[in-house]
């Protein structure tokens, strides 16, 4: 096959280059608008408890799925002040008619909702706050929060702020911050990264290579991912995955092909011949190492979760964008400019210029092997240490909370925490099945009532939504009797089988509490008599999509070690190298995972990278996602490094020499290439979602460990202490398995 793309991009290089233009082209629009279509929210299991719950609520009670959308004000006036007073209800009365928009659950702040303090008088404060809430279908999210906030925008009232907050307003906020963040990595990290690669290829042309490779790959990545989201809920994280992967490993493989093609100049070869000899070599290792960060993406197709696959589908589709752009359009254009590619003139760097052997990594390497026991388990125990703190690891979804401090819909949930809304968000929804027999009966309406009472008597409950409600003083709407109709249809099936009440927290509930809430729940319904108890809500089912990405994750992860270990075997004939791979990669996960943890959940210079050091949790779907980005990304270090040292050996050279000379061609272009990844991922640092931020710091971590003490002293330590045992493989495997080249 490659002889085949080799002869094309050699012979037809304008046609090769031809065809990724009209692909770009074609592709630029709908990736300009697949940021909008993305979704923030996790979406909810098959079949889980939490789904029952939405599906009885629509088939029983004829309930669409609401949001609570709250509208929260801060201001120097009393509540009471008519020049506040008359122009917030002139704001609920406008806000009323929106279709999409019921006053079911309302609290108006001037009447019901007063800021107290411990002693139960009003708490100084720097602003009287007031909060109403609405609920909101959730058909037209987006059409009726730009609605409401566009209301809300045009009030003006004496010193006072309005903020618009709940589901849909987080999850919108979270979307569009989360593009302004990937615009920023991107934007921000090109300069430097030429910057980088100038000084790596001493050359402007070639600098500007693996810099188009990276914009190529996503475009049309984002192109096609907006038809992915025509047909599935695609994640926001899909479109971080896409730049990370796209700028980071395209650059990569870029790199490693530029490289070789001046080589192949420098040996006497004509550009096209040039070209194809470096398509036939180079793009046979790219070729191969994106297919292992294919399968380490693939791990993310494994859990049977719809907004975790779409991820995992994207970061399969841009490592094959670039892995098809690096080995065709990279050498097409190569062969077109030929020796131009050096122009202008060259600058010679120490360390990092590619395309030579330089004789400082060489010298390192022979430092490193004299001493292979202190260096192999010296590295090892570092790795280990920064990796313990991932055993304490906690997950959950984070919600308003994971997004910075100054984002509108997270400043107006922290601005009702004080009069006990900040749960307003983490709802429970509670579902009764009475049975088919008995229906509502006098006996049922009294356990109900028992229930209210002790779910409203725990002190962490700010109100419970049933038709009691209009008996307590807490609750105004004005209603009168219309209210308790609606409550009504609201809480008992049109059959008479199923009851449904709201559980509303005083606080916001964080992933660890979850468990502790249900058993108090579902107590309170057995002790009031109700067998049959169906709990939903957002808080259970974030707790339900954690458990089940953690349920996942063992086969998951097994899965890409089973697929990585029979690749590697293939490439390497040997069963030592594999697994060896595989240790060391996961060692570097490992204290990925336990910097984030320990910055992320425990708040370790939190404050200097501007984390909110209330999170206590690390976002759910992260963990999986690193695994497969960084396992993906450090094999193909590892294929750089051990492809050299592979040719050496093959070419009888002695294990010690085979492992120099692959440190002296190699280093140089590992230590631009991951010197690279860490501009790209550190560029997400300084967004404002907190799970991009988790996603940089983990990655940028794993990639400095990589390149420094796994790829420059573990490796190079543990294959000289292996020896010969480097390339064992049984006899019965030696015919069976297949045999591949890499160069580069």
């Amino acid at each position: 096959m490659f002889k085949v793309i080799a002869e094309l991009v050699s012979k037809r290089p304008w046609w090769v280059l031809g065809t990724w233009i009209v692909l770009l082209l074609i592709a630029a629009y709908p990736a300009s608008l697949a940021p909008k279509r993305l979704v923030s929210n996790a979406s909810s299991v098959p079949n889980s408890e939490a789904q029952k719950v939405i599906d009885t609520l629509a088939s029983d009670f004829g309930q669409k799925r609401v949001d609570r959308t709250i509208i929260v004000s801060r201001s120097s006036l009393p509540a009471s002040d008519p020049r506040f007073l008359n122009e917030y209800n002139a704001l609920i009365a406008k806000l009323t008619p929106i279709k999409g928009v019921n006053t079911l659950t309302r609290f108006d702040a001037p009447s019901a909702l007063k800021l107290r303090n411990d002693t139960g008088s009003i708490a100084p404060t720097d602003g009287v706050v007031t909060a109403t809430i609405l609920e909101t279908d959730l058909n037209h999210p987006e059409r009726i929060l730009e609605e409401i906030r566009l209301e809300v925008r045009r009030l003006k009232i004496l010193d006072t702020e309005f903020f618009v907050t709940g589901s849909s307003a987080v999850s919108k906020d979270f979307i569009e911050r989360s593009e302004a963040d990937t615009k920023r990595s991107e934007f921000g990290a090109l300069p430097l990264t030429g910057l980088v690669l100038i000084f790596a290829f001493g050359a402007l042309v070639a600098a500007g290579l693996p810099l188009l490779v990276g914009v190529i790959s996503i475009t049309i990545s984002m192109g096609f991912l907006y038809a992915l989201t025509q047909f599935m809920e695609v994640s926001s994280f899909a479109g971080s995955v896409i730049t990370l992967l796209g700028l980071g490993a395209g650059i990569d493989y870029a790199l490693l092909i530029v490289n070789r093609f001046r080589e192949e100049l420098r040996n006497g070869l004509d550009p096209r011949a040039a070209a194809a000899n470096t398509t036939r070599t180079a793009g046979r290792s790219v070729a191969f190492s994106g297919l292992t960060v294919a399968i380490a993406m693939g791990a993310l197709l494994i859990p049977n979760l719809t907004f975790v696959r779409s991820m995992g589908i994207g970061g399969v589709m841009v490592v094959i964008v670039t892995v098809l752009c690096s080995i065709t359009a990279v050498p097409a254009v190569l062969a077109i400019i030929g020796d131009r590619v050096n122009s202008p003139r060259k600058l010679k760097i120490p360390f990092t210029s590619s395309g030579t052997i330089n004789p400082f990594w060489g010298r390192w390497a022979t430092r490193v092997m004299a001493r292979p026991w202190l260096s192999s388990l010296a590295s090892a125990a570092i790795i280990v240490v920064l990796a313990l703190p991932a055993f304490g690891i906690k997950l959950g979804y984070t919600g308003a909370f994971g997004l910075s401090s100054n984002v509108e819909s997270r400043r107006g949930l922290e601005l009702i925490r004080p009069i006990e809304l900040g749960g307003a968000l983490d709802t429970f929804e509670v579902l009764l099945d009475l049975g088919k027999e008995t229906g509502f009966d006098a006996t049922a309406r009294r356990s109900f009532r028992k229930l209210d009472l002790a779910l409203n008597a725990m002190p962490e409950v700010r109100l419970v939504i049933s038709p009691f409600i209009v008996s307590r003083s807490d609750f105004d709407s004005g209603g009168g009797l219309g209210d308790l109709v609606d409550l009504t249809k609201r809480s008992i099936s049109g059959n008479r089988r199923y009851l449904h009440l709201s559980v509303i927290p005083k606080e916001p509930i964080r992933a660890d509490q979850i468990a502790g809430w249900e058993s108090k729940i579902r107590e309170a319904a057995r002790t009031a008599g109700f067998q049959t108890v169906l709990l939903g809500g957002s808080p259970v089912g974030s707790r339900e999509f954690t458990d089940t990405l953690v349920q996942a994750m063992p086969l998951a992860i097994g899965v890409v070690f089973a697929a990585t270990f029979v690749l590697l075997a293939v490439a390497f004939r040997s069963l030592v190298i594999p697994l060896k791979s595989i240790i060391m990669n996961t060692l570097t996960v490992g204290a990925s995972y336990g910097i984030i943890t320990m910055v992320f959940q425990n708040g370790w210079g939190a404050s200097f990278l501007q984390i909110p050091t209330d999170l206590g949790v690390i976002d759910s779907s992260l963990p999986l996602v690193m695994f497969a980005v960084t396992f993906g990304l450090s094999m193909d270090y590892e294929i750089f490094l051990l492809s050299r040292v592979q040719e050496a050996h093959l070419a009888g050279l002695e294990t010690r020499v085979a492992i120099r000379q692959a440190v002296e061609r190699t280093a140089g272009v590992i230590t631009s290439a991951a010197l690279i990844m860490l501009i790209v991922f550190a560029a997400f640092v300084q967004g404002d979602v907190v799970a991009n931020k988790t996603i940089g710091v983990g990655l940028a971590v794993a990639v400095f460990l990589d390149a420094t003490l796994v790829r420059l002293v573990m490796v190079p330590a543990v294959l000289v202490l292996a020896g010969e045992w480097n390339w064992w493989l049984p006899k019965l495997l030696k015919n069976a398995l297949p045999k591949v080249s890499l160069e580069h």
